[in-house]
């Protein structure tokens, strides 16, 4: 390239690394642009030490960063120049890993003279570079100061190149992660988010479709990431249609080289001060090239005439399928958006089981390529990773096809010396068209087996029919493993019993994560204590779960038998007015998981008065965190969202109704989709809703128990450690607690009052309005009434004052109860509450006029000095 064409590539005096440390040069069959920038590291075009793709991803998160340290509130110095405080630590984590890649990258010395050796001391050198990688990652690790800078950050990565090495800059930042694609999206997918142009590429249009639109919208900081910057227009165009669509603060471009001109510098930052925002850049290595003017041209004639490299294959090898569809859970791709840090439990278990199915066949001295396909890149690095552990002694490299037609030629120094070229086929995940491997079917690059991961869910025939990429790589006389993986869809799948919960599935589809694998439970004062401390989300894990003991099981039913006909009203008078508000057409969405059972219930009256069947879903909503936006967002593909009607079991001062508003306004603005802030609830002691079955604070029973009469499933869970961008909110199922079920009991008995109550209900709500605009405002009486319990009881913290028989319950199986506030007249109705109560050691007080049943007050020993969330004292602990 230099020699034949006259192509120059300088680096930069303060460059990190040097340019031709990193990249090498080969020509495109692309009129666009006739030469390739060939990473070294990226392992896109060139089979790689795993260990060093990682090391390189991760080296520029550091400096992305220090990027975001340097220019933070209060930073020490600045990171960039070395500086002071957390800076220099952060300076010399990023000195220790550009040292590390650097000495792998170069020529290793060869021993008594001899010409140097690229293979001598090279596990050696692999082992180095892990080691000391790891070792300034841990040393960034550990600079807690800086934490705080990195939230709200969101990290993007270009496809196809760099979809992998973005995720590993986000992992750096533990910050939600989506590349961009160039396939359509999932057929129930929305419009996408944004859409721009990358014109010099072989295929130009980029999309990017995440699940929820809020991870972009509210980030503050956005990080894009490519593998090179010649012009840096497609940056320029990413950044116009992000800031159209959500202006942010700043926008920081990583890549692994920069060559860009003085003039295309000029012009980003040109861009940041037009749109008024921060541009900033960093890069491993920069520096610039120069082009001929008749490069074009020349190129086009040096491919014509440069002979074409013809692979001498002895044998064609065998090709062996390994299923993994029922082994290993479907696989998110990364264009709908991700956490961060990947399931490293994924990443093992097919590592393990290909390891396994390789066998004795991979032993001491054996090459072995793991091949991705395209976009997919981060899990199958991170595969790869691991398969050297798994195999030590194996040479293992790691590569990807791509759509990028270049030029190959056997020539030393030239950065393509074989191609392969094989057909998509119609149709599959990653689309039709050809398609291209490199740098493996010449003599000295052979590898004695291929691991082919290709995109999730591609079907088996599209990767071995003649022509495709299976009988390509048997070509050149390896033998081919096609690791078959299972592919989630942009949703998460619904769960539904008997395999979570033990509701049928026709009564009720859970968007939730099953975490029934997790150790959530934990001893009820350390969680009030984490919880009133604000170290932790009361969502983040589970109580232990109470089991009900034969005495209270008694109390359950004697309430069922009493209020079972009062309950079956209320649930036909609420499903008439829904479905008069929904035009008989409503999809009920219950909030779980006390809106669960009385969901049901409404689809059971809807069913059994009507002949109507109508869609039932549960979804988690948490105080402080909103309703599940992924949840949301599968609601929107699939239903009208003026259709849904929200469904919960009661109200007590109101709070999930003001989540619930707060939750649908924050979609609206997101992703353009406008669910009603309805909420229909059994009963609304707190006056807080339109659209109630009554008003009055009696028991209703499946307040009584937790799981036990809500289909053996926990309350929900949001735990940022086992739920991901993408992944619904989660809950537990206890199986083990079957023989304590009493769900369908709860259900039957109430049901079988439906044809007594029917006639009463149906002439009542013949005169109902048919729009919520036309119901009684609430007065939010209910609210009030809280505030004035907080304060005549020095506990100045709302939140620790849970109003109704169903919050009351709550407090008294959940939480660290301090009191139950009880009104006179009700105590004949709330005998499971008084049992509990007693129980427990807790002080009943009778409170004449009090507005409900009785009100639970947790225990406020647990704040600060014993005071109230605004600091006063309080009364009697």
């Amino acid at each position: 390239m230099r020699d034949a064409l006259a192509v120059h590539i300088e680096t930069a005096p303060d460059s990190l690394l040097p340019v031709p440390t990193l990249v090498g040069l080969a020509l495109r069959r692309n009129p666009k642009r006739a030469h390739l920038l060939v990473s070294r590291v990226l392992a896109k075009h060139v089979p790689t030490e795993p260990g060093i793709t990682t090391a390189a991803g991760r080296l520029l998160g550091l400096l992305v960063r220090a990027e975001l340290q340097a220019d933070a509130p209060g930073a020490a110095g600045s990171a960039r120049g070395g500086g002071t405080g957390t800076a220099g630590p952060l300076r010399a984590a990023i000195d220790h890993a550009a040292a590390a890649l650097a000495g792998l990258l170069a020529p290793a010395p060869a021993p008594s003279g001899e010409a140097p050796s690229p293979d001598v001391d090279a596990r050696q050198q692999q082992q180095t570079l892990r080691a000391r990688t790891a070792a300034a990652v841990d040393l960034c690790d550990q600079l807690e100061a800086e934490r705080a800078v990195f939230s709200g950050v969101a990290t993007i990565g270009y496809a196809e190149t760099a979809t992998g090495l973005g995720q590993l800059v986000a992992e750096q930042l533990d910050s939600y992660y989506i590349h961009s694609t160039r396939l359509a999206g999932d057929s129930l997918a929305p419009a996408p988010y944004g859409v721009f142009e990358e014109s010099h590429s072989h295929a130009t249009s980029h999309r990017l479709l995440p699940t929820s639109h809020a991870a972009l919208d509210l980030a503050g900081t956005v990080v894009l990431v490519d593998d090179e910057l010649s012009t840096g227009e497609t940056i320029i165009n990413t950044i116009r249609e992000l800031h159209r669509k959500a202006p942010h603060s700043r926008y920081v471009v990583a890549s692994l080289v920069d060559l860009r001109s003085a003039a295309a510098r000029t012009r980003l930052a040109e861009l940041a001060g037009e749109l008024g925002c921060a541009v900033t850049a960093v890069a491993l290595a920069h520096g610039s090239i120069r082009l001929p003017a008749t490069l074009a041209a020349d190129a086009a004639e040096l491919i014509r005439t440069a002979p074409v490299p013809e692979p001498a294959v002895c044998s064609i090898g065998k090709i062996r399928q390994l299923d993994l569809n029922d082994v290993v859970p479907p696989v998110r791709s990364g264009r709908f958006g991700v956490a961060g840090r990947p399931d490293a439990r994924q990443a093992g278990d097919i590592a393990t089981a290909l390891a396994a199915d390789l066998g004795a066949g991979a032993g001491p001295g054996e090459r072995l390529l793991v091949l991705a396909t395209e976009e997919f890149m981060a899990l199958p690095l991170a595969v790869a990773l691991r398969l050297q552990q798994l195999l030590p002694g194996v040479d293992v490299r790691y590569s990807t096809s791509t759509r990028s037609p270049v030029a190959a030629m056997d020539e030393p120094g030239y950065a393509i010396r074989s191609a392969l070229a094989f057909d998509s086929g119609e149709g599959p995940p990653d689309g039709a068209g050809p398609r291209f491997a490199y740098n493996f079917a010449h003599p000295g690059g052979r590898f004695d087996t291929v691991v082919i991961m290709a995109e999730p869910g591609t079907p088996v025939d599209g990767l071995t029919a003649p022509g495709r990429i299976a009988e390509a790589v048997a070509g050149t006389g390896s033998d081919v493993r096609l690791v078959l993986l299972p592919r989630q869809e942009q949703f998460p799948a619904p769960l539904a019993g008997p395999g979570f919960g033990s509701y049928a599935a026709s009564d009720v589809q859970w968007l939730l994560k099953d975490l029934s694998f997790a150790r959530l439970e934990a001893p009820t004062a350390e969680r009030e204590a984490a919880i009133q401390s604000g170290k932790a989300s009361y969502a983040e894990s589970l109580p232990q779960e109470y089991e009900p003991s034969a005495e209270y099981a008694v109390l359950f039913h004697q309430a069922l038998e009493s209020s079972a006909a009062r309950l079956a009203h209320a649930v036909g008078a609420l499903t008439e007015q829904v479905l008069r508000l929904r035009g008989n057409a409503p999809v009920l969405v219950s909030l779980a998981r006390a809106g669960t059972p009385v969901g049901i219930l409404m689809k059971r009256w809807a069913r059994d008065i009507h002949g109507l069947d109508l869609p039932h879903y549960a979804v988690s909503i948490v105080r402080g965190l909103g309703m599940d936006q992924t949840a949301l967002g599968y609601l929107a593909a699939r239903h009208q969202p003026e259709q849904i009607m929200f469904v919960d079991g009661w109200t007590g001062k109101g709070a999930i109704a003001r989540e619930l508003a707060d939750a649908v306004a924050l979609f609206r603005k997101t992703d353009a989709a406008s669910f009603r802030p309805d909420l229909a609830v059994l009963a609304d002691p707190g006056h807080c809703v339109r659209i109630f079955g009554t008003r009055e604070d009696y028991l209703v029973p499946s307040a009584c128990l937790n799981s036990t009469v809500s289909g053996l499933v926990s309350r929900t869970v949001f735990n940022r450690e086992l739920i991901g961008p993408g992944d619904f909110h989660g809950a537990k199922f206890y199986a083990h607690l079957a023989s304590s079920d009493v769900s369908t009991t709860f259900l039957d008995a109430v049901t079988a009052h439906f044809p007594a109550v029917r006639d009463d209900v149906l002439a009542a709500a013949s005169a109902a309005p048919a729009r919520v605009e036309e119901l009684p405002e609430p007065d939010w009486s209910g609210w009030s009434a809280v505030e004035r319990i907080s304060r005549d009881f020095g506990i100045n913290n709302v939140n620790l004052v849970k109003p109704g028989v169903g919050e009351t319950t709550r407090v008294l199986l959940r939480r660290v109860p301090w009191k139950v506030l009880v009104r006179p007249d009700a105590a004949a109705d709330i005998g499971h509450v008084l049992h509990l109560a007693h129980q427990r050691g807790v002080e009943v007080v009778e409170v004449p006029g009090l507005p409900y049943s009785c009100v639970g007050l947790i225990h406020p020993i647990h704040t600060p000095g014993a005071t109230g969330a605004d600091g006063k004292s309080v009364i009697d602990v």
